[in-house]
């Protein structure tokens, strides 16, 4: 038996040990407390925003999930087109795709017709389950045919557990919908007025990033490719790929970049590549030079694209020793 079903027969035997003993009013209102605590208590509402004439979303002011924000630390982004509104990451429960459907529906009158999965990081996805609720089990779901595998496979219920760990269970009762539907770079979606235009550069953040350019507005969402004054987890990635992506992506023609965390602006990618640059860079001469990890690390933290940033950068100091690390190794890696 999982821990959702012992939990929901715990429930029911408690009720009906209470009912003897209660007026059905308690015992209603027990019930309600126990249903919150089995599937997780419903997400504040957060306010949608335009950010160009087509573009969307709901900003997250948190970078990271913890239980005072119930797992709310992803922007979840909306491209309104005629034929619909497009999903672009769902966040990273049931809870708060429920929270932002209820904010469409104040702003729109027409259904959401398809969601893109940047990458199989859960914050970016775990919100599908309240979207097929919603519209329906065959709203088409996008993502990379390497995130689809991913999130079928052992990433899935990863993610679904560490949000519930991480957010002390108020994401409880989400459950994994993988997207189904694969995209590759260069693929188009049309949606009547607005042209989706998807790419891909190998290895990033993940080794299966999607960036979506929305054409018509010269906007690019990024996904975790870049974020505002937040060090993407480069756990999966490669910082060599992301300065190249960073190149290919300037050639877009876009004007704003829309992170799946932070604030979106036009410079958000050269934000990111000065940081990258300070953090990688002095890891290849530490290399070059035959200078260890804490040497390396000293460098690091010296350069002036590394310490400018160090204050208003959201984990730096607990997470960047881990950051220079996998510089190093990767410059290591490189050099050999």
């Amino acid at each position: 038996m999982n821990r959702r079903r012992f939990l929901q027969s715990t429930t029911a035997f408690t009720l009906l040990s209470a009912a003897e003993f209660a007026p059905w009013q308690t015992i209603s209102a027990f019930a309600k407390e126990m249903d919150e605590f089995v599937r997780g208590p419903a997400v504040k509402d957060h306010p949608l925003r335009q950010v160009s004439k087509h573009v969307w979303m709901i900003f997250s002011p948190d970078g990271f999930p913890t239980p005072e924000n119930q797992g709310m630390m992803c922007n979840i982004t909306f491209v309104n087109t005629a034929k619909g509104l497009i999903v672009v990451d769902s966040g990273a429960s049931v809870q708060i795709g429920e929270m932002a459907i209820r904010q469409i529906k104040k702003a729109f009158k027409k259904p959401v017709i398809a969601i893109i999965n940047t990458h199989y990081h859960g914050d970016h996805w775990l919100g599908n389950h309240a979207y097929v609720d919603a519209y329906g089990k065959d709203l088409p779901i996008y993502s990379h045919p390497g995130t689809i595998k991913a999130i079928e496979g052992i990433q899935g219920n990863m993610w679904r557990t560490l949000m519930e760990q991480w957010t002390n269970q108020a994401t409880l009762g989400t459950r994994v919908v993988p997207p189904r539907l694969p995209l590759e770079d260069g693929a188009e979606l049309k949606f009547g007025d607005v042209t989706l235009r998807i790419h891909q550069y190998g290895t990033v953040h993940t080794p299966f990033d999607l960036c979506v350019e929305v054409v018509e507005d010269g906007v690019t969402l990024l996904g975790d490719v870049a974020m505002d004054r937040r060090i993407a987890n480069m756990d999966d990635g490669s910082y060599l790929g992301t300065l190249k992506a960073y190149a290919a992506l300037e050639k877009t023609g876009s004007t704003l970049w829309l992170p799946g965390h932070g604030e979106p602006g036009p410079n958000v990618l050269s934000w990111n590549r000065e940081l990258f640059e300070g953090i990688y860079r002095p890891c290849e001469q530490a290399i070059r030079d035959g200078l260890g990890l804490e040497e390396a690390k000293a460098l690091v933290l010296k350069d002036s694209r590394v310490a400018s940033r160090a204050r208003d950068t959201k984990g730096f100091e607990t997470n960047i020793g881990k950051y220079v690390s996998l510089a190093y190794l990767e410059a290591e890696a490189a050099g050999f």
